[in-house]
């Protein structure tokens, strides 16, 4: 990577300092602002530089990742410069929706600002480690200009054009990260009532999850294909185990609300005729509106 690129981090919330430290850490000269200036004293102490003023910020490097509590802040801070935004290449790592991500993607068009949105899927410790996945979309010469210097961030990652891209995969992931979570709650809630630990069901957990999925490519096929063929199990097979779970759940005196959600969903699907085809099948039902 080339480390004389220099960066601009705006935003020193837990986040933003890991992100500074992690470009120090690769030897990009890095500048920094934040509407606090005592955030800035650790990484300042690290070697970065406290930009006096936001105009000042933008205009010291060729890159600006911004970082702050929301999209809003994000509109609030930049409509503060004076400082003539054309040609500035912006990185918005904030959290926020699909649609203020595109929203903000045409304000920065408006100004002339070339114009990236991301998502951060790592917690601050892991910035800078490969274990940090940064997720980016938005134009790829946009992209590919900067991927160099990102890569100090940790495993980065491009989606494509669409603006509100990473948002979507950002949500997507934390429907995944919850699910697997509740799911395993579930069940060690259950063995909790034979004086099973947690510890003890956590391996066995593990295993059932990395078995799901390896599911996932095939089941995608079927999704994408638009057929659900029943080669492992019927759905209406699957709503029996089902059954099974919540009279499981029920007997040992554990909440059984999460295992009464999915077959609720199941026999929406079983009701519309799906009841002898695969699993994803369900996916008819994930795509409608809610009531």
């Amino acid at each position: 990577m080339n480390n004389e690129t220099s960066v601009t981090i705006i935003g020193l919330g837990l986040m933003g300092q890991s992100l500074a430290s992690a470009f120090l850490k690769a030897g990009h000269p890095t500048t920094v602002w934040n509407r606090t200036p005592a955030k800035a004293d650790q990484v300042v102490s690290a070697g970065a530089r406290l930009a006096p003023t936001l105009d000042d910020a933008l205009g010291a490097s060729p890159l600006t990742i911004i970082c702050l509590t929301d999209y809003q802040a994000v509109r609030e801070l930049l409509d503060t410069s004076d400082i003539e935004l054309g040609g500035t290449t912006l990185l918005n790592l904030t959290s926020g929706d699909s649609a203020q991500a595109r929203s903000a993607a045409r304000w920065a068009e408006e100004h002339g600002v070339r114009y990236l949105d991301g998502a951060i899927m790592a917690v601050p410790p892991a910035i800078g480690t490969a274990d940090a996945i940064i997720l980016h979309s938005g134009p790829q010469s946009v992209f590919d200009t900067h991927e160099s210097t990102l890569q100090a961030l940790g495993t980065v990652s491009y989606l494509g054009a669409d603006h509100g891209l990473a948002s979507l995969y950002d949500v997507a992931g934390l429907a995944m990260m919850w699910s697997v979570l509740n799911a395993w709650l579930q069940g060690t809630a259950m063995l909790k009532t034979a004086g099973v630990d947690a510890a003890t069901f956590a391996p066995f957990a593990r295993q059932m999850a990395a078995g799901v999925a390896d599911w996932l490519p095939g089941y995608a096929e079927q999704i994408d294909n638009g057929a659900y063929p029943a080669e492992v199990s019927a759905l209406e097979t699957d709503v029996r185990a089902m059954t099974h779970l919540i009279e499981e759940s029920e007997a040992v005196g554990v909440n059984a609300e999460l295992p009464k959600l999915f077959k609720a969903i199941a026999d929406r699907a079983i009701a519309a005729g799906h009841g002898g085809e695969q699993y994803p099948v369900l996916i008819e039902e994930f795509t409608k509106p809610g009531n």
